[in-house]
C-alpha cells in the first residue's frame, strides 16, 4: 500500500502516527545511524540537531514524538520544521514534498495494515516485547475493543481508537478507556514496536 497524504501541508499540526513523520522519524535514525531507545539516545539528537542547526529542542519533545513518553498525539509544525532542517530541507514543506517525489517508494517499507481497510468485525493480533499479546476486534469509525490481552495493561473489554498499526513500530492508541476511568493515550511496544502483526478477517 502506498500512502499520499500531501494534503496537510499547510496544517499546524500532525498526528504522530502518520506516515510522513514515521518516514521522518526513519531517516533521522537512518542519518545518525542510532535508534531512538533511550534517554541517552534523545539526548544525543537533542544535542545533534543543536550542532547541526542551532535550534534548540528538548530530549523531551523527542521522547515525545518517538512515543518512548506519553504525550500530546500531535506534533507541532515548528517541531517538524526544526527536524526536516537537521536533514537538510527548507522545512516541513519542503520534505513532504520530497517524500512525495520520490516515485516508487512508499512511505512505511514494513508490514503495516490501515484501518481503514478493514471491516467491522475483523479482528488484528498483536504481540511485542517481552510476553505481551492481545486480539483487538473492530468496531467501525476507528474503534477497537479488546477481545483478548496476556500480560499487558490492556483488558478485555477496553476500547480505544487507532489508524494505523506497524510491524517494527510502537503502536498509538487514543481514547483507551478502561471500567470508568477517563479517555487516555496509550503507547503499545514504545521501545521495540510490535513483533506480531496478523489482522484475522
Amino acid at each position: 500500500m502506498k500512502f499520499f497524504a500531501f494534503l496537510q501541508f499547510k496544517t499546524r499540526v500532525m498526528q504522530k502516527t502518520s506516515p510522513e513523520i514515521l518516514e521522518l522519524r526513519k531517516r533521522i535514525e537512518d542519518d545518525v545511524k542510532r535508534k531512538m531507545k533511550t534517554p541517552a539516545d534523545f539526548i544525543f539528537l537533542s544535542g545533534a540537531i543543536w550542532e547541526r542547526t542551532h535550534e534548540t529542542m528538548s530530549p523531551t519533545t523527542l521522547k515525545r514524538l518517538w512515543g518512548y513518553i506519553d504525550g500530546a498525539d500531535t506534533t507541532r509544525n515548528c517541531t517538524l520544521n526544526i527536524l526536516s532542517k537537521f536533514l537538510g530541507f527548507n522545512d516541513w514543506d519542503d520534505f513532504l514534498k520530497n517524500i512525495g517525489q520520490d516515485n516508487g517508494s512508499d512511505f512505511v517499507k514494513s508490514q503495516h495494515l490501515k484501518v481503514e481497510d478493514l471491516s467491522i468485525g475483523d479482528r488484528v493480533s498483536v504481540s511485542w516485547k517481552p510476553n505481551r499479546r492481545c486480539t483487538f476486534r473492530y468496531l467501525g469509525d476507528y474503534r477497537f475493543i479488546v477481545e483478548k490481552a496476556e500480560n499487558s495493561k490492556l483488558k478485555v473489554g477496553n476500547t480505544f481508537s487507532c489508524s494505523l498499526f506497524i510491524l517494527g513500530e510502537p503502536l498509538y492508541l487514543n481514547d483507551l478507556v478502561q471500567d470508568d476511568n477517563p479517555p487516555v493515550a496509550f503507547v503499545v511496544g514504545n521501545k521495540d514496536g510490535l513483533v506480531e502483526l496478523t489482522p484475522k478477517v
